[in-house]
């Protein structure tokens, strides 16, 4: 393991396992195709991090991409998913981290001292987190079940419709002020998970959403796979305001190494070299300061940097880090201490 392990905001491996494309097992002893497993793992110094238990909506994942190829695209925002489909499906995302960390893969983390130790390990440090609150009931029972058997971090949407408030689409270019914010019931949401000391993750949320959690919230702002607004006008990605807002309250954004939220043009295309992320790097430390910019790659969930390729490739970003000036001090923050500062700083362990 590298001096410099990763802890990172966000990756999508667990939908893989719940999709049926790959094992527990062979996560632990290493998998063809994808982007994080063991071996690969320990190879590019991948620590670990959040590890998204998120629902799909019906369609192909490839039609969409396609749409984020053309110059121009305002991909359509999917159906609301049911209930009691997300909560059968947010179980079957528990179950399948537990088999992770009986296969040796991951080791399940509730604090953050525990991702600290986790870090230099042979096992992946996981953070249990949901993308998308469809599973959660108005009254939080499922929450404070879930927080008891280890959630730590939860995004009140995806880029669809909930009944907490309202995502951002895949847009460009567009900025995130799309349609109103919480819902009444998103605003008693952050509240109950200020209370259990959850993490609420802005990624995804609309400009509205993110100043309504901004009014209640009293944890640090986090958008944990999110990038520049200033370097790439997609809606997902965060504008100035919002990131003062996230500065002013000392909380942090994860770069997300999604190609068409890095990209200038925002094109769903992997042919770039990391230049490009060194931008949103540059304008994120300008405007939030060094203590408050990290990873969140996205892994498993997009089509990420061909210099990169997958988590054995992170070697070649920190190289190129180095390469524009980054010293060991700031390479140690923006790689694992600011994840571990404000996860401290949110869940008070």
């Amino acid at each position: 393991m590298t001096d410099f392990p990763v802890f990172d905001g966000h990756n999508d491996l667990i939908l893989r396992l719940l999709n049926g494309a790959v094992t527990a097992e062979g996560v632990a002893s290493g998998l063809p195709d994808g982007h994080i497993d063991k071996p690969r793992a320990q190879r590019g110094g991948f620590g670990g991090g959040m590890f998204a238990i998120f629902v799909p909506s019906p369609g192909n994942k490839s039609v969409r991409h396609d749409e984020m190829r053309n110059p121009r695209y305002d991909v359509p925002m999917p159906d609301m998913v049911p209930e009691d489909t997300a909560a059968a499906w947010t179980e079957r995302g528990f179950a399948a981290m537990d088999e992770l960390a009986e296969a040796g893969a991951v080791r399940i983390c509730q604090t953050a001292a525990e991702v600290e130790a986790a870090l230099p390990a042979e096992e992946m440090a996981a953070v249990i987190h949901i993308e998308g609150a469809e599973a959660i009931d108005r009254g939080f029972k499922r929450l404070h079940m879930w927080h008891a058997r280890g959630l730590r971090s939860l995004g009140p949407v995806w880029s669809r419709e909930t009944i907490w408030g309202h995502g951002v689409p895949f847009r460009y270019p567009s900025d995130p002020d799309i349609g109103p914010g919480l819902t009444e019931a998103g605003k008693a949401l952050i509240r109950e998970c200020n209370q259990l000391k959850i993490m609420v993750d802005l990624s995804h949320l609309n400009a509205k959403g993110v100043e309504d959690v901004a009014r209640i919230s009293d944890a640090p702002l986090v958008a944990t796979h999110s990038n520049a607004w200033a370097v790439c006008p997609h809606a997902r990605n965060l504008t100035d305001r919002q990131l003062d807002m996230i500065r002013d309250s000392d909380g942090m954004v994860g770069i997300n190494f999604a190609s068409a939220f890095l990209r200038p043009d925002g094109q769903m295309d992997a042919e770039f070299e990391l230049d490009i992320v060194l931008r949103h790097f540059d304008h994120l430390v300008t405007r939030l300061g060094e203590d408050r910019v990290g990873f969140g790659s996205d892994f498993d969930g997009a089509l990420v940097p061909k210099p990169i390729g997958d988590c054995a490739g992170l070697p070649n970003l920190r190289a190129a880090l180095r390469s524009h000036g980054v010293d060991e001090g700031l390479m140690t923050k923006i790689t694992h201490a600011n994840w571990l500062r404000v996860l401290r700083k949110t869940w008070g362990v």
